[in-house]
């Protein structure tokens, strides 16, 4: 791997360790793709990175209950598909013209939201 990859990955991997972080107090922000984003990245570029993730006590957490169980909280789910939506919905009608691509981001949160809704829903 080139030094310029690897710093490309490492370089969003921190940024989406800080939208993952921020995600934890703002409601409105998800923290488990952040998560996971960073730590895949982590893993590509920087074992020690990758490493310091998934033991951290807080942020570690929410990693690895998703690698064990591949489910997602109820919450989390509806929070989810709920601002998909919203934002997709404001999109369209406010802010695209063109009907091909309101169909196509039409196409895109359905299949999202499907993605989401795939996943088992965790029962804690």
């Amino acid at each position: 791997m080139t030094n310029y990859l690897r710093f490309f990955l490492i370089f969003f991997g921190i940024i989406s360790l800080g939208l993952g972080i921020f995600g934890i107090f703002l409601p409105i922000l998800p923290t488990t793709p952040f998560l996971l984003l960073s730590a895949v990245l982590f893993a590509k570029s920087s074992d020690k990175l990758y490493i310091w993730l998934l033991n951290h006590k807080i942020l570690g957490e929410y990693i690895r209950s998703f690698l064990e169980d591949k489910s997602i909280p109820l919450r989390v789910k509806i929070l989810s598909v709920t601002l998909l939506w919203a934002t997709m919905l404001c999109t369209i009608f406010f802010a695209v013209k063109v009907i091909w691509l309101k169909i196509l981001l039409i196409a895109i949160a359905i299949g999202v939201t499907v993605h989401i809704l795939s996943y088992k829903t965790r029962k804690r």
